[in-house]
């Protein structure tokens, strides 16, 4: 940590930068694609316009968020790794840095359940999370708890799934015979091993997880880490980005979270915030996913690396498509003045 705190709630710097991810208000835009691999964002980022020169910020906790101009409207990819915690971090950081609505796209690989063949796309229509029960005897077993517990399912946003559904469809290569697969239920584990049924020398009571959780959730196809908690805190948000007045008064002592624009003031002091009307300063989060199959749980076959190019190239493109192609409405969107995506600043 290089940099003076100013908050224990929700910590920042003095100059506005959220904690884990490093950024601020005017570096992030409200269209999204979020993903795990640094060598994806860095391919889907070459995709983006030449002006205004990218931006690129590397965090210490090991946050990439890369923001520019795609076919002149602004959009971000922000890389964030595996599971849960990194998503938490994601969505409620970025929510505190933006104005406005926020559409997020989660680009992922999976694990397939079915016998949908390697490289084929899923989008699911909702999500369902895995997790470990920590109350349950690992060592002897337990006859009053149950090894793993699932969720309620959450639901994708239904316009941005079809938005994203249509432009995938769109951008599929001509010569291509990928399947796309848009009504199906993900599950997203807390972890990649005991929780996803792998076997390993640690004695998970998992052996039988995966056809447990193929009984009792209807349409499962993809299993992997991260979309479920996208979905649900999007659900879960019934915000506010009027800024410059909290609904709530703040917990404990700390002060109420106010970003700061790229100049470093207050975005409850920018002009642009002051005229905006009450409906246009509730704000939304919408959610959706698609997710390359590079395994199968069935056959146990895996994709090849040349097929992961490929499939992250177009697949990549379309999402990017999705984005531009969704509405959010113009008096829902973060000011491009004093932005990294602000034409008239670079």
């Amino acid at each position: 940590m290089k940099d003076l705190l100013t908050d224990a709630n929700f910590p920042k710097t003095q100059d506005g930068r959220v904690y884990h991810l490093g950024i601020r208000a005017g570096e992030v835009a409200n269209r999204i694609v979020t993903i795990g691999s640094t060598s994806r964002a860095h391919r889907i980022a070459a995709m983006l316009d030449a002006e205004p020169k990218r931006f690129e910020l590397s965090s210490e906790r090991g946050f990439l968020t890369i923001t520019g101009r795609y076919k002149g409207v602004p959009v971000s990819i922000v890389c964030i790794g595996m599971g849960a915690p990194n998503v938490d971090f994601f969505i409620r950081e970025v929510r505190e840095c933006i104005e406005g609505d926020m559409a997020v796209i989660r680009l992922g690989s999976c694990g397939c359940l079915t016998d949908l063949p390697v490289g084929s796309l899923v989008l699911p229509t909702a999500s369902v999370a895995v997790t470990r029960n920590f109350n349950y005897d690992f060592v002897e077993g337990d006859p009053w708890e149950v090894p793993y517990h699932v969720s309620r399912p959450v639901q994708a946003d239904p316009l941005l799934h079809q938005t994203l559904n249509d432009a995938l469809a769109r951008a599929r290569p001509a010569d291509s015979n990928t399947a796309i697969f848009a009504d199906a239920v993900n599950a997203s584990a807390d972890s990649f091993y005991s929780s996803q049924g792998r076997q390993t020398a640690f004695h998970d009571h998992n052996s039988d997880l995966i056809e447990n959780l193929k009984r009792a959730v209807p349409k499962l196809t993809t299993l992997e880490m991260e979309t479920f908690y996208v979905m649900h805190l999007a659900r879960s948000w019934r915000g506010s980005t009027d800024l410059s007045s909290p609904s709530s008064a703040p917990p404990l002592t700390a002060g109420p979270v106010r970003p700061a624009d790229p100049a470093g003031k207050p975005q409850g002091q920018h002009a642009r915030v002051g005229s905006r009307s009450s409906a246009a300063r509730a704000s939304v989060i919408r959610a959706a996913a698609v997710h390359m199959v590079f395994a199968s749980r069935s056959s146990s076959d895996f994709i090849t690396p040349e097929k992961v190019a490929e499939a992250e190239e177009w697949t990549g493109r379309g999402v990017l498509e999705a984005l531009i192609a969704f509405d959010v409405p113009k008096g829902n969107l973060h000011p491009e003045e004093g932005s990294v995506w602000d034409l008239n600043g670079n």
